[in-house]
């Protein structure tokens, strides 16, 4: 998704520097990168605005494959092209692939052991509150939705009681919840162009 804006913020200045970028959200990315690549590109590197970040993850949530490799072929792509995007997988997989490999090996000579386990419960728990505080800042959005905010929320909470509370497949909440969302909301827009149209005329 092309940004509408984007001379108002800034950009990767080099192939390194998305290189490194991702690199630096992938190693820091326990339970999942939401969290983290929302502070980094958002907050930190100023690459995307709230909504952008919003809009390209909900296409990357949709998409085939792992959301932030989506998100990250999409930037990549963006700013660099093709080479852009390869980086951007690259960044997120050859250091964390490798530490990943060496941690684990450690794992198994000593996952038995009480402290171990607990640590690695603790991370469990950091992860959720982390993924649930960006899922906030996230639904600030609401507010310049073009679904509105009454359909805005109850998809959220449809979702989340389909997934969270039911326990149901994603992939359903998908289908019965993204689809009739996406239909709703490019409805509005084409709605609003309409007006803006006769408005004008």
């Amino acid at each position: 998704m092309q940004n509408s804006d984007s001379n108002s913020h800034s950009r990767p200045s080099s192939l390194l520097d998305l290189f490194l970028s991702f690199t630096f959200m992938a190693l820091q990315g326990f339970g999942g990168v939401l969290a983290v690549a929302q502070r980094v590109l958002c907050e930190q590197k100023k690459w995307l605005t709230p909504k952008e970040f919003a809009e390209d993850w909900a296409v990357s949530q949709v998409l085939p494959g792992p959301n932030v490799v989506n998100l990250g072929i999409m930037l990549g792509d963006r700013y660099f092209g093709i080479r852009g995007a390869i980086v951007s997988i690259a960044g997120l997989f050859l250091v964390p692939t490798t530490l990943v490999l060496i941690l684990a090996t450690i794992y198994n000579q000593f996952a038995m052991l009480p402290l171990v386990a607990g640590a690695v419960k603790g991370m469990g728990a950091v992860a959720a509150g982390l993924i649930g505080a960006t899922g906030l800042k996230l639904f600030v959005n609401i507010k310049t939705s073009p679904a509105g905010k009454i359909a805005f929320a109850l998809a959220v909470i449809a979702t989340f009681i389909w997934v969270a509370v039911l326990h149901k497949p994603l992939i359903f909440a998908i289908i019965l919840v993204g689809l009739p969302s996406i239909l709703w909301t490019y409805s509005r827009l084409v709605t609003q162009a309409q007006s803006q149209a006769e408005r004008i005329l």
